[in-house]
């Protein structure tokens, strides 16, 4: 275990004095409270569970009520009576018996998969937050590197042709001084346009304008190797957000296909109904009528191979996703390993000793004590150096985010 704040980012300076720093943690919280885009999960959440609602609902009954006038005529059409009717029927329709709950389920399914969604999209944003974060921090760092190394040359070389050199060495040297400290400042314009980049990303996710004032205070991060391969398997195949939606459509699947064949039985249909007629006499006819589709043509044949062939898709894109996952939490692993492994191999005091060496260099030269040759080393090793460690830093730091998404735990730090 090594801690490697020290190596990587101990000589932070402020970027921008009006604002106060804050820390990666705060950051992830503060995006996980306010982002606009968690509303449409948290809606979509809404509408599955109105799905559901409407699934299990049962059909209306149906209120029928008529009046008229009965008339009874014998063969010779004379009136024997004539009088007032009136007739109330209800027609109440029952789906056939697991119909109801089968609906039910796939409705289920469908808020675990808008559950599920929130979730991974909390997860994600959070990832974001922290390389974002960790990008801008690189950046900061690089940019005062490069910066401090640039004001030197810039410096230096402003003394030298002050002095106007006698003879063409040091003419030369002078320029060569010049030439050096205008590259760097390019390198330290590429290094701020890094770290505006980066801040203008941050206060987007946060919610607020690009020109926002951000600042960020290091804190420790510990980079330790990543567990075994087959427990980051066995994590990932329980938890990985992608793998459990898929499992998710193969159980819907599975409901819709006993669905499709419990459609093939018809719904029932009873009309319980009251009729009075007034003449000479009062008749009152009460009955109950039951209506059943007789099911010869149509036995839902369609419905059932197409819910099959679907349900045989989920389970090849389940199998194809449980590949694919595996494939990259082996990937990620190796690549934080290896990351882990290089970085172990250095000082925690790696940084601050280029630094000193590169500040030594340049008291050295101005006393005329060292070379050109070396002085001009040192200051490209020590902002080499800069590069090279934020570069393998950055690289452990996404290797490691990416597997936490993957396997949808949290690394031991």
């Amino acid at each position: 275990m090594k801690t490697f704040t020290s190596l990587f980012f101990s000589l932070l300076l402020s970027v921008t004095a009006s604002a106060e720093p804050v820390t990666v943690h705060s950051l992830v919280q503060r995006t996980l409270a306010t982002h606009p885009e968690l509303r449409y999960y948290e809606a979509q959440i809404d509408v599955a569970q109105g799905g559901k609602t409407k699934a299990g609902e049962i059909k209306n009954p149906d209120l029928m009520t008529g009046v008229g006038n009965w008339r009874v005529r014998d063969l010779a059409t004379n009136t024997v009576s004539d009088g007032p009717t009136w007739a109330v029927q209800l027609t109440q329709t029952f789906e056939w018996p697991g119909r109801l709950s089968l609906r039910k389920a796939i409705a289920q399914k469908d808020i675990e998969l808008a559950q599920l969604g929130i979730e991974q999209f909390r997860a994600a944003l959070a990832a974001r937050v922290r390389t974002i974060s960790w990008k801008m921090l690189a950046a900061q760092e690089k940019t005062r590197a490069t910066e401090e190394v640039a004001k030197r040359f810039k410096s230096l070389a402003d003394v030298l042709l002050q002095r106007d050199p006698a003879g063409a060495a040091p003419r030369l040297e002078a320029r060569i001084i010049q030439a050096s400290a205008l590259t760097l400042g390019s390198e330290a314009t590429l290094a701020r346009n890094e770290l505006e980049a980066a801040r203008f990303e941050l206060n987007q996710l946060l919610g607020e304008k690009a020109e926002h004032p951000l600042e960020l205070r290091m804190e420790n991060l510990t980079l330790n190797p990543p567990p075994a391969l087959e427990a980051l398997l066995a994590d990932a195949r329980r938890k990985n957000f992608d793998l459990r939606a898929r499992i998710l459509d193969v159980e819907q699947q599975g409901y819709a296909v006993k669905l499709a064949q419990n459609e093939r039985w018809p719904s029932i249909t009873v009309v319980p109904y009251v009729q009075r007629q007034s003449n000479q006499t009062r008749e009152t006819q009460v009955g109950i009528g039951i209506s059943i589709p007789l099911p010869l043509w149509n036995r839902n044949k369609g419905a059932i191979d197409s819910a099959k062939a679907k349900e045989v898709q989920a389970e090849v894109m389940l199998t194809a996703q449980l590949r694919q996952l595996e494939r990259d939490v082996a990937s990620q692993s190796s690549h934080y390993r290896l990351h882990v492994e290089e970085l172990v191999k250095w000082p925690s005091d790696t940084l601050d000793g280029f630094r000193k060496a590169a500040a030594e260099a340049d008291e050295h030269y101005r006393l005329g004590a060292l070379p050109l040759s070396t002085y001009t080393e040192l200051q490209r090793q020590y902002i080499g150096s800069v590069t090279a460690v934020l570069t393998s830093q950055l690289g452990a730091v996404d290797a490691r985010l990416q597997l936490e998404q993957l396997t949808g735990t949290k690394l031991a730090q």
